[in-house]
This record gives C-alpha cells, sequence and structure tokens, in this order.
C-alpha cells in the first residue's frame, strides 16, 4: 500500500476549487448579503488564508518629466549623488529589519539588498547616469533612460531571439533589479513617498496593485494572512521572496482591487491562484479546513528537512539541489539536500564588464566547495551561446554564431563554443581543479553530442592538472570526476558509447524535451506541446539510465521534473538513484520518497513506458498518487 505525496491542503483544495465553482454558478440565495466574487491569478505562495482585507497603495513613481537640466551638470550630480545616499541608508534600515523574519525570508531578501547596494555604488549604473547628466539631462531623466537601458541589455540576446525558460526568467529577474532602483533612486529625487505599512492589521489579507520587491522585508509573516496583487508575475524577485516568507500569494488578479472595502473578507487559495471576496458559509467551512490541513503540512515538512531520503523499501535516493547564485546557499542548507547537483556557472559571465580571471572564479567555487563540507558538488563549465549574450565575453572576442544563424539554439553553444575557444575551458578547468582541494566536486561538460568533444575536453581537463601539479598547486587529489550531460537525442540515443569516455552522466530533461520535440515553452503557438511526458521523452530518459548501468556509470537527471513530486516515483522507477532540483522542492519530493516502496515505482514505470498517449500517462500517475 503506497501511502504517497498527496498533502491533506491539495487534497482540500480540489473540493474547495469545485465548492467553490458551484456557488458561484448558483448563485448567492440570500439575496440581501454581498455576492460572492471569484477571482483568478497566478498562485505563487502555497496555502490558505482567511482574512479581511487591507488594501495598501503607493503614490505612483513619477515620470522624469522635464529631461533637459536648467541647472549646472555639477548640480545635478549632487542631488543624484544625495538621491543615492538616502537609497542606501534606506536599504541598511531595511537590512536591520532582517533579524525580525524568518531564516529562509532573511536568506531571500538579504542577497537582493546586496545586488541594489552594489548598484548604488562604483558601478556601471553610476557611470552611465553621471554621463547622461554631464550631457544636460535631468537627474530623474538619467537615472530613468540609464536603469531602462541596462535592463533592456539584460533581456536581449545576440541574435535578436527571445529568451526562453529558465534564461527568460532569470533576465527578468536581472532586468527588474535595475528597473527597482531605478524606482527607488527616482522616488528620492522627487521624495515621492513609499509604501505605508504602519498600521497593518493581524491576520489581514495585504491587497495592492503592485509590490515592490524591498517592500517584501516591510512584512511580518506572523502578521499577514495573505498577500493578493493585481500585477506581477511567478518569476520575479516579489514573487520570489513572497514564497520564501511562506505567504499564501496570488499575483495577477485582475479586478480585485474594484469596488473592494477594506474589512471586506476574502478566502485566498495560493495552490490555485483563487481568491474569493464576500464567501457564503458554505465556502469558509471548506476554506476553514485548508487552512488547518496546510498547518499540520507545514510542521510535516519542517521536520522532514532533518530525515534520511531512504525509499519505505530501505533504497537510497540522492536528492540534490540545483544553484543558481551563491547567495541561495543558505537555502539548500535548510532544504535539507545533500549536495548541489548542477551549480550553473553563467552568472560569473552574464553581467560581467570583463571575463572572471582564474582567481575570481577560484574565490566562488571554493567558497560554494567549502560550504557544502562533505556533500558533493558539480559543477557545470560555462553553458553560454545560443540565445545567452554575455557582454564580458562580446568584448574579450568570444562571439558565438547567434546573429548569423537564424536558430541560435542549434549553433554554437555549451561544449562545442568552449572546444572553438579552449582558454575560457583552460581557465575555467583551473579554477574547479584548485576548488576541487576545498571538498568533493564533480565537473559537467554542457550540451555534449560526440564522444570526440568528451575526448578533446578530458585531453584540456588533464593538462591543466599536470600544469598545476608542476606547480605545486593544491588540487583535488584524485582528480574529480568528469561528466556529460545528456540534453539531446542524439546524446541520449548514443548514451552508452558517451557514458565509456566520462565518470558519469547527468540527464537535463527541459532541454532533451525541447530538442525531442521541437518545440520551446516560450513560443506562444508550440508551448502546449512542450511536455516532458512525452513517450518520446520518457523512452530516452529509460534508454540513457540503462546505458549508464550497463557501463556501470552513475547518472542524475536535473530539471524542472525533478522537482515535481508527482513524477518522483515513476522517475524511481525508471531507474534512477539521484535527482537535482530547486531548493524548495527537495522536502516535498523526500515526503514522497520516504513515503514509496520501489517494487511499486518499478511496476508504474513498465505500465507507463508502454503507454503512447500523454493524457493516460498522466492518469497512471494520479491513480498511483491517490492510491
Amino acid at each position: 500500500m503506497k501511502e504517497l505525496a498527496q498533502s491533506e491542503s491539495e487534497k482540500n483544495g480540489r473540493e474547495t476549487t469545485a465548492g467553490i465553482r458551484a456557488l458561484k454558478r448558483h448563485g448567492n440565495e440570500n439575496r440581501h448579503a454581498p455576492d460572492e466574487l471569484l477571482f483568478e491569478g497566478e498562485p505563487v505562495g502555497t496555502g490558505f488564508a482567511i482574512g479581511p482585507a487591507f488594501i495598501a497603495g503607493e503614490a505612483p513613481a513619477p515620470e522624469p518629466g522635464a529631461r533637459l537640466s536648467a541647472l549646472p551638470p555639477e548640480q545635478e550630480r549632487t542631488r543624484f549623488n544625495e538621491a543615492v545616499g538616502r537609497s542606501i541608508t534606506q536599504l541598511t534600515k531595511l537590512r536591520g529589519r532582517l533579524a525580525l523574519l524568518p531564516e529562509e525570508s532573511q536568506v531571500e531578501i538579504g542577497p537582493l539588498l546586496d545586488v541594489y547596494q552594489r548598484m548604488l555604488g562604483p558601478s556601471r549604473l553610476q557611470r552611465g547616469v553621471m554621463a547622461r547628466i554631464d550631457e544636460g539631462l535631468t537627474a530623474e531623466a538619467s537615472v530613468h533612460d540609464e536603469t531602462e537601458a541596462l535592463a533592456g541589455t539584460m533581456l536581449s540576446s545576440p541574435g535578436g531571439e527571445a529568451l526562453a525558460g529558465e534564461e527568460a526568467a532569470a533576465a527578468e529577474r536581472r532586468a527588474g533589479e535595475f528597473r527597482e532602483i531605478g524606482r527607488r533612486l527616482i522616488r528620492n529625487l522627487t521624495r515621492t513617498p513609499f509604501l505605508a505599512l504602519g498600521h497593518f492589521p493581524d491576520g489581514a489579507v495585504l491587497v495592492a496593485e503592485t509590490l515592490r520587491p524591498a517592500d517584501a522585508a516591510l512584512i511580518d509573516p506572523s502578521r499577514v494572512g495573505a498577500v493578493v496583487l493585481e500585477s506581477g508575475g511567478t518569476t520575479g524577485h516579489t514573487a520570489i521572496m513572497l514564497r520564501a516568507l511562506g505567504i499564501p500569494s496570488v499575483l495577477a488578479v485582475q479586478g480585485v482591487l474594484t469596488d473592494l472595502a477594506n474589512g471586506t473578507t476574502l478566502v485566498v487559495n495560493g495552490d490555485t491562484g483563487e481568491v474569493i471576496r464576500n464567501p457564503e458559509p458554505k465556502t469558509l467551512r471548506q476554506a476553514q479546513r485548508h487552512v488547518a490541513a496546510y498547518a499540520r503540512e507545514r510542521q510535516q515538512l519542517g521536520r522532514l528537512k532533518r530525515l534520511s531520503s531512504r525509499m519505505a523499501s530501505g533504497e537510497k535516493i540522492q536528492l540534490q539541489a540545483n544553484l543558481e547564485l551563491p547567495a541561495e546557499l543558505p537555502l539548500i542548507a535548510q532544504s535539507g539536500a545533500a549536495g548541489i547537483g548542477l551549480l550553473r556557472t553563467e552568472f560569473l559571465f552574464i553581467n560581467a564588464e570583463k571575463l572572471p580571471d582564474e582567481a575570481a572564479q577560484y574565490e566562488i567555487y571554493a567558497s560554494v566547495v567549502a560550504a557544502m563540507g562533505s556533500d558533493p558538488t558539480t559543477i557545470r563549465v560555462l553553458d553560454w551561446g545560443g540565445e545567452k549574450q554575455s557582454e564580458a565575453l562580446n568584448r574579450a572576442g568570444f562571439s558565438g554564431d547567434g546573429e548569423d544563424n537564424e536558430n541560435p539554439a542549434l549553433g554554437l553553444r555549451g561544449i562545442r563554443l568552449l572546444l572553438r575557444y579552449p582558454a575560457l575551458l583552460e581557465t575555467q578547468f583551473a579554477a574547479i581543479l584548485r576548488a576541487a582541494a576545498k571538498g568533493p566536486v564533480q565537473i559537467l561538460l554542457p550540451m555534449v553530442t560526440l564522444a570526440s568533444e568528451i575526448e578533446t575536453a578530458r585531453e584540456i581537463y588533464e593538462r591543466v592538472a599536470r600544469r598545476l601539479k608542476r606547480k605545486g598547486v593544491g588540487i583535488g587529489d584524485p582528480l574529480p570526476p568528469l561528466g556529460a550531460m545528456i540534453e539531446t537525442p542524439g546524446a541520449a540515443l548514443t548514451a552508452e558509447a558517451l557514458a565509456r569516455y566520462v565518470d558519469f552522466l547527468a540527464i537535463g530533461t527541459n532541454d532533451l524535451t525541447m530538442y525531442t520535440l521541437a518545440t520551446d515553452r516560450a513560443s506562444a503557438e508550440t508551448a502546449s506541446l512542450y511536455d516532458p511526458l512525452h513517450p518520446a521523452v520518457l523512452m530516452m530518459i529509460s534508454g540513457v539510465v540503462t546505458a549508464a548501468l550497463h557501463e556501470r556509470k552513475p547518472v542524475s537527471l536535473c530539471g524542472e521534473i525533478a522537482g515535481d513530486p508527482r513524477i518522483t516515483p515513476l522517475l524511481i522507477g525508471l531507474g534512477l538513484r539521484s535527482l537535482s532540483m530547486t531548493a524548495s522542492a527537495v522536502p516535498r519530493v523526500k515526503q514522497v520518497v520516504r513515503s514509496s516502496r520501489y517494487e511499486d515505482c518499478h511496476m508504474l514505470a513498465r505500465r507507463i513506458l508502454a503507454e503512447t498517449d500523454g493524457t493516460e500517462i498522466r492518469r497512471l500517475l494520479e491513480e498511483f498518487r491517490e492510491a
């Protein structure tokens, strides 16, 4: 009997959703009471809340107004410097408030405040603003134009194509950082007030048109029942912080502020994105069951962090976390992850004005490896090219074929680009090898499709190791394992041959799905076709696992499905014993692992591999989950 991964809140969520829709359909029988209204938005913070609405707002950030200054440039510079000083003081006060927030919230908000403060120090933002002031613009116009220009740079790609998937989400966040600091500077230049939450009643639902990322540091999660915003998206900093705060939250709820009065009762479903105004008694009773179930579930997941990820039948499953930025390290420690399964190194290059040298890279890698202690860290070398852009690489003359290739995803990227410019790879190998002296490390080659690529990369790897040893530099001993990412059908179908040249394999399901199905999640026309549970994708995953076993090489899987607890039993049944995911997903996946038996998962995988219909595959997963 499988006691699987279905939380009480999820079960109750489906009940309430059905009940809510029925109530909306049949109307309110009490003609004297306000009508129950249902709004839908984007869920970003799981859980449920019931509370009175508290409407918060701030004066809109002023437009720059007059662009040409009537003041001499030195006076505009003084005005700008004063606004910078006020902004730094405000951020310092916000940082002081972090001690009052949960540890998870401090981890998320603290690094963002660091980013803001670095922008306000000597930076290209300051240099750009000063240059525009010297051209005769006001400080307000200079800040607006420069931050918009930097945001546009973050959102652009070498060939002008739209960014997709994780790259698009990361680019949006980086662009948002520039725009947010620009808004703060303009508010301080014009002395426009910020959002005020001083009179927030305990247990109320904060409702606003928007919520700036730094405003999250003003929220006390012990007092705020939920957050509902008319704008925003699921991948922005505001959404990330609300998730870290653990507050049930729904964004992009269009029309929710229309005719809303303070004190109006709201029910917020952070799992489905539904917000109910003036709930009827039946709806209210159902929502109250949600709130109780959600509280119990949070307690259970909190206890799981300290427990092993061993199946009910005894098998050990390694659950690791992906790392985008070093600032996310505390989140990994809190999640209970057993190491880093994928450290992306692109962050060192994407926002840099110049290429990070060996010393700069070593400092970052060594700090991460040392922080992980005895838990392993898998570092993927630079996966640049295609739709990704880097000012530093372009300036250094390391250019891909994005401008010439109509489809950069099929051009120079990953290991292909690194082998075109081996100096990049040598520098990165040297930094990682030195960092490996601090703890267990693995090195991962991206976008491998040919055995010859691995052979050439290994020759460079071993040559760099010999050079460092001759110089007496401490490196990992023995040399860290060298692995290959399986991200294309070509690599998946020849995985057994590729496995002979590496020490381990890692399946990257996001790109594997894209290349297998010839579809992009970011394309509105084909996004519905992007399906990591497509039979072809599942067969390739199964084939790679089998190939790795034949060659007696470890194999892991990363990508969005690794962190989906509904799919965990299938992945285990396919033979995977190592999964890498976002840190926040680890506790729920661990819950599934600990309540599952391998034989049940194996039988599920056999049944699903025999299916050719995606709908039936999802039905089998749901049936298994509910059993």
